[in-house]
């Protein structure tokens, strides 16, 4: 391969890059053929937001000697998802905080909801699916930005 081909490549996966992260998107897969038996497949992932918490936490508590141990406790309690008042995505989406652009959100923090209100809207697949509120309470805090992608079990707010 030559250097000039090389450095169409490298450009190639600098514009492939650039695309995922404009789009917002997770993972991007491309195979580009130059002709018989000469082809260069790409693929190019990054991580999610949640992903790092997930994977620094075990490292911290697995290799734990005891005064390691103590602070064990404080990395799981860190972890919104795990706090008694989460409220975490039922599926895969983006999320939007108000019903248009432009409009208040549905609510903020140091909002007393009800149970059955309307928290926020998860777009999957060109649906709507408003997330209602599963207890009464205060919300403390929004864990995401309006128009951010969220996975399946990922926090989306804290209700107390």
């Amino acid at each position: 391969m030559t250097t000039k081909s090389q450095d169409a490549d490298v450009a190639f996966i600098q514009a492939l890059a650039e695309l995922l992260r404009s789009n917002e998107l997770t993972e991007l897969e491309v195979t580009r053929e130059y002709g018989d038996n000469d082809s260069l497949s790409v693929r190019v992932c990054r991580q999610t937001m949640q992903a790092p918490v997930m994977t620094v936490a075990a490292p911290v508590a697995a290799p734990a000697p005891t005064p390691t141990a103590v602070a064990a406790p404080a990395t799981a309690v860190e972890d919104p998802a795990q706090l008694p008042g989460a409220v975490t995505s039922p599926m895969v989406g983006t999320v939007y905080l108000a019903a248009e652009p432009g409009s208040p959100n549905f609510v903020a923090v140091g909002d007393h909801v009800s149970e059955g209100q309307t928290l926020l809207i998860v777009e999957a697949m060109k649906t709507m699916n408003q997330i209602p509120a599963p207890r009464a309470g205060t919300v403390k805090r929004i864990l995401i930005e309006n128009g951010a992608p969220v996975e399946f079990g990922a926090p989306l707010m804290i209700i107390e």
